[in-house]
């Protein structure tokens, strides 16, 4: 796992770390996207999913002040205070492989999961 430059966040831990792949396969889909270099990615949980809460990932232009904003590399991640406490030491990372391609995000927190690896409590 790649450690990041966080800011807004005092002395918490990151929400949510990014593993080389990852910071290389968000960066690459940033550089894709008009404006890129504006956006960050913004990692969210939210209320539902089989489980009581899913996962939620997307590239966003806007961060508001309380935004917890971690820079790797070149890519910058924002989680807002709410998911923050729920992703306190998960790691995402990205997969290219036979049994399918995507993220994946490892949730310490997470007691329970669902078969599709998208939702937890």
């Amino acid at each position: 796992m790649t450690l990041g430059t966080t800011v807004n966040i005092g002395s918490k831990p990151q929400p949510v770390t990014l593993s080389d792949v990852a910071i290389t396969k968000v960066a690459a889909l940033l550089s894709e996207e008009e404006g890129g270099e504006a956006l960050a990615l913004r990692v969210a949980v939210k209320a539902g999913g089989c489980s009581g809460f899913s996962y939620d990932m997307f590239f966003d232009s806007e961060i508001a002040s309380d935004d917890i904003v971690t820079t790797f590399g070149t890519v910058r991640v924002v989680v807002d205070p709410a998911s923050a406490e729920k992703l306190v030491g998960a790691s995402l990372d990205y997969s290219d492989g036979l049994n399918g391609a995507g993220f994946n995000i490892t949730n310490p927190n997470a007691s329970k999961t669902c078969g599709c690896g998208s939702s937890f409590s």
